[in-house]
């Protein structure tokens, strides 16, 4: 069965072993868990591929980390393997052919453009599909969901997601504090969660509450279930596919089940659901999920509900 995930930071992995002189082979590289070869194990058909730089670094390397990043996703994921296709306009995702791979670039906390909507607009030009205003921390646009203040967006942030709404690019919801979370709600056309849980089942500060997981399916948005452990299993470092599925079952309770899909984390987490340690694993849980929902339903958590997303709101 055919998968989209929609985050994965292989992007970084990549960026530091290039950074270290460390040649890696996309399509075999063992410490990559969305290698190409596992890419094709497990049935993807599509890729989302994070720019994300650590907010510990200075804010004037940003810019050029991130292009790096870029650069690699030109150089080794696409450059060097034909079946690997970018999605630079979500039609692109509905012509993939058979063997194909879709590759879309993300970007996971907009630090990266400092104040300066004209490096969002390179973003867009260069393939950028969905931006995430935060990761953890706070920064120009957002308060992330460490940031013990809380805040919502600002000025800026409300011109970034007005700017992804110009251009149909998804605002990313994942890192987002609460208050942020319902301001983007308020004003962004694309409203999207690429990596996240539910906090009824797992209270953690990363997933979202009920109130709003109703609010982004009220609006027919995604809520793409995410596969760290701590994320699963409060106060945890394991989980089990079964653990996983509670959260699927949660969402669906609350009338998600045409607004799910799977946003992994691979290479940017290093503890493991059990049997889905990298890409090539998808079959597992598609086959558990199997057991509990029909074959369309798990469809649509695997791809479909995503592609009636890019359909029904004409994206292009």
């Amino acid at each position: 069965m055919n998968i989209i995930d929609t985050h994965c930071d292989a992007l970084l992995k990549l960026q530091l072993s290039r950074r270290q002189e460390h040649k890696i082979d996309y399509q075999h590289a063992d410490m990559l868990d969305t290698n190409l070869h596992r890419l094709k194990q497990g049935h993807i058909m599509t890729q989302f591929y994070a720019i994300f730089i650590e907010p510990s670094l200075p804010s004037d390397e940003m810019w050029q980390h991130a292009l790096e990043q870029i650069d690699l996703f030109y150089s080794d994921v696409l450059g060097k393997n034909e079946e690997m296709k970018q999605i630079k306009n979500w039609t692109d995702m509905l012509a993939l052919q058979q063997g194909e791979i879709g590759a879309v670039l993300t970007l996971e906390g907009a630090d990266v453009i400092g104040n300066s909507l004209v490096k969002l607009r390179h973003l867009y030009r260069l393939g950028v599909r969905s931006v995430g205003l935060t990761w953890n921390n706070a920064n120009l646009c957002a308060d992330g969901a460490g940031e013990p203040r809380g805040g919502g967006l600002t000025l800026l942030g409300k011109d970034v997601v007005a700017l992804n709404n110009e251009h149909q690019v998804f605002t990313d919801v994942s890192h987002l504090s609460v208050a942020g979370f319902w301001d983007v709600m308020e004003i962004a056309d694309y409203p999207f969660a690429s990596h996240s849980n539910a906090r009824a089942v797992c209270e953690h500060p990363r997933n979202l509450y009920d109130d709003q997981v109703q609010a982004m399916f009220a609006k027919e948005s995604l809520i793409h279930v995410v596969f760290h452990p701590p994320f699963i299993n409060e106060g945890k470092e394991s989980a089990s596919i079964a653990d996983l599925m509670k959260h699927i079952d949660h969402l669906c309770s609350l009338g998600g089940e045409k607004h799910i899909g799977f946003g992994s984390d691979f290479d940017g987490i290093d503890v493991f659901v059990t049997g889905l340690e990298n890409a090539s694993k998808y079959p597992h849980l598609i086959n558990e999920l199997l057991k509990y929902y029909s074959e369309e339903q798990v469809r649509g958590f695997a791809y479909k509900n995503f592609i009636h997303q890019l359909q029904n709101k004409n994206l292009s």
